[in-house]
């Protein structure tokens, strides 16, 4: 594959399909799995408190569209979007990215529609039938707040002090809240929970599927936060700025190896449909292929892209159309 760029570096790794396949996960921490398992029982346990800001006007008949606020366990307040269509057959929860709006909106469904589906930016599609709840996670668009930044370069070194400080943490935490405001909010969505995400969504989702296990599938796309053998390479997005930040600080790989999404999708026990890509600028395709790797082979379906975070080619596009056919099968009881 040879792709025309721009970049002082190389955007495929230097790695092939075949190589690609074969980057393990990282060493997992002793007590990785407790932090996890304490995080989500922090936010699980924590009082339920969200506000149904507003409704706001849909252009598909029958849907009806929400803004709700919501305070998790540390007191921290966020915003999400959640879309109801008139017959829902059950709920997706839509892990942004950072490529997401960096202001407050009022209306963000004017990003959703498109060929007859919902498409968050850079997101795969989802089907219209779904109750879709799409959080912004704290510091980032609609939930920036004065003591996080929302720049990306930063936002990715927020409380990088500690395991317990640092941004992911809470992120992650943001997610879990918004599973239990939305089953809140219409019950009938428990039976039928998943879970799509793309570059900084696909990690979350990594990091936040095996914990929470009312999810039934799930898709991860070009999917960032994976093994720490990415530190080692050069890129454009917020990864590269922590691989900076480590060259100064090498004592941070204590705190960001809690958040490898290569250690946590080992843990991930449903089906689950990875789109890595072999050239991307932004995420680190060895950094990709680290967590789609760690997927048992009985729960993955792996597609591969050309390209990402880039122009799509032809082989990309009957991707995306695969991805979309297998989400209507998986995503639809």
């Amino acid at each position: 594959m040879n792709i025309e760029h721009n970049f002082p570096f190389d955007p495929t790794n230097g790695l092939t399909l075949e190589e690609l396949l074969q980057i393990p996960s990282a060493e997992e921490p002793a007590d990785f799995q407790k932090f996890w398992k304490e995080t989500y029982d922090l936010v699980a346990n924590a009082p339920l408190n969200y506000t149904i800001e507003t409704e706001l006007w849909s252009p598909v008949p029958g849907e009806r569209n929400f803004r709700v606020k919501a305070v998790n366990w540390d007191s921290v307040e966020f915003t999400m979007w959640i879309s109801r269509p008139e017959n829902s057959k059950g709920a997706v929860l839509q892990g942004q990215g950072y490529g997401h709006p960096k202001v407050p909106l009022d209306n963000y469904f004017g990003y959703l529609f498109a060929a007859g589906e919902k498409k968050f930016s850079d997101q795969p599609c989802c089907p219209l039938e779904l109750t879709s709840c799409l959080p912004m996670v704290r510091g980032l668009g609609a939930s920036q707040c004065k003591d996080i930044p929302w720049l990306p370069e930063k936002h990715v070194l927020h409380g990088i002090a500690s395991r317990e400080t640092y941004i992911l943490r809470g992120v992650i935490a943001d997610e879990w809240m918004a599973v239990r405001v939305l089953l809140d909010m219409f019950p009938d969505c428990a039976s039928n929970l998943n879970y799509i995400g793309g570059s900084m969504g696909g990690g979350m989702g990594a990091l936040l599927l095996p914990w929470e296990k009312r999810f039934r599938a799930a898709v991860l796309h070009v999917p960032t936060f994976g093994s720490v053998v990415r530190y080692n390479y050069q890129s454009s997005g917020a990864g590269e700025h922590c691989r900076q930040y480590l060259e100064a600080h090498p004592e941070a790989m204590e705190v960001l190896k809690y958040f490898d999404g290569s250690i946590s999708a080992k843990y991930i026990n449903i089906p689950v449909c990875c789109t890595p890509a072999l050239f991307d600028p932004c995420v680190a395709p060895i950094g990709q292929f680290s967590i789609v790797n760690a997927i048992a082979e009985e729960y993955k379906t792996l597609l591969v892209r050309d390209t990402g975070h880039f122009a799509v080619t032809e082989k990309d596009k009957e991707v995306e159309e695969q991805l979309r056919v297998w989400c209507k099968e998986n995503f639809l009881l």
